[in-house]
């Protein structure tokens, strides 16, 4: 049997591994390239990389962050990804212990990382893993129902609040054809009309599973967790879009990204209503730092958001709860 220091040592180089591949999808996934083939090369030289050369953490030291064949310098980034996946991976172990819940934890987190740094690169969030983590989290939501532990009256509140942002969005999309029209084409009106019919197909499920909750058996805890998956995954999106409708409207050009409002609608699928949508007021103090710092640096206020989204995710992810009594209780006042 591993001891717990021995498992921790394993899960951290599993996450070194794990963060070479993410290193794969943030080169490759924003120029449309297969993640399996070719294997890794020097995007300089073109020459493959030998194995002892792609070994996690070790190889880029080795080297000294050069290229073995044409000395090409080698971005930090690769061994801050690296670094980086194998710490969350090990503080992940450290907080939930040896858990079903640790590795959905860990399909999230990778795709936080991966959608952390292409953003900040390219402005761009693939939906490779916006999308792909909202079907993921949908799915581990009902493999693994401890994801979601929500009371009856938390159920039913979050999907209360659901149907009313899908209600203020529809509102928004009304107004927002007046004053915004030159913003809008054809392609954007197709997404507009397959998203509101996804969400509304949600909404049935979860009002049927939430109608029947204090029926259903014990066994049935995966239904209950997929109504709180998809509660969290209209909240979490809904905001983010509601958020930017409101925007586009005062401003009159694109104020917020539709990858941010996949990325949380992402968040949310893992997560639930409640710590998305706690998040989503975190994120902005995050965001609005670095803001101020790139207006004052390039005099550009537009900055890539996912990253301080997801910040605010993680904030809420590990201390929420904690967030949210202290608020209820008064904050400062009630202190």
């Amino acid at each position: 049997m591993f001891e717990e220091n021995d498992l921790g040592i394993l899960i951290f180089m599993f996450g070194a591994i794990v963060g070479s591949f993410l290193n794969v999808c943030i080169v490759r996934l924003p120029k449309g390239q297969s993640l399996v083939t070719p294997g890794s090369y020097c995007p300089k030289c073109l020459q493959s990389i030998v194995w002892y050369d792609n070994i996690p953490l070790l190889s880029w030291l080795v080297l000294t962050g050069k290229c073995r064949q044409c000395k090409a310098v080698i971005s930090f980034r690769y061994w801050l990804v690296e670094c980086l996946t194998a710490t969350v991976f090990y503080l992940f172990y450290r907080h939930y212990g040896l858990d079903w819940v640790l590795p959905a934890y860990g399909v999230m987190v990778s795709g936080f990382i991966v959608a952390a740094f292409v953003d900040f690169a390219e402005r761009i969030i693939p939906d490779e893993v916006s999308v792909g983590g909202m079907g993921a989290g949908l799915v581990l939501s009902v493999l693994v129902p401890r994801l979601h532990t929500p009371g009856h009256e938390e159920l039913l509140l979050g999907s209360f609040l659901a149907g009313a942002l899908v209600l203020a969005c529809i509102g928004l999309g009304f107004i927002y054809p007046v004053f915004c029209k030159h913003l809008m084409d054809k392609e954007d009106a197709l997404a507009d009309r397959m998203v509101k019919g996804l969400v509304l197909g949600s909404l049935i499920v979860i009002t049927l599973i939430n109608a029947n909750a204090p029926h259903l058996p014990a066994g049935q805890a995966g239904l209950l967790a997929l109504s709180a998956s998809l509660s969290g995954l209209i909240v979490g999106g809904g905001a983010v879009y509601a958020m930017g409708l409101v925007g586009d409207i005062i401003f009159k050009k694109p104020s917020m990204g539709g990858g941010d409002v996949k990325l949380m609608a992402m968040a949310g699928a893992f997560l639930g209503w409640k710590l998305v949508l706690l998040a989503f007021f975190i994120a902005p103090f995050f965001g609005a730092v670095y803001g101020i710092i790139e207006k004052i640096r390039t005099k550009d206020s537009a900055i890539a958001y996912g990253p301080f989204l997801i910040t605010g995710v993680l904030v809420s992810q590990f201390w929420g709860e904690q967030i949210i009594t202290w608020v209820l209780n008064g904050g400062i006042y009630g202190s």
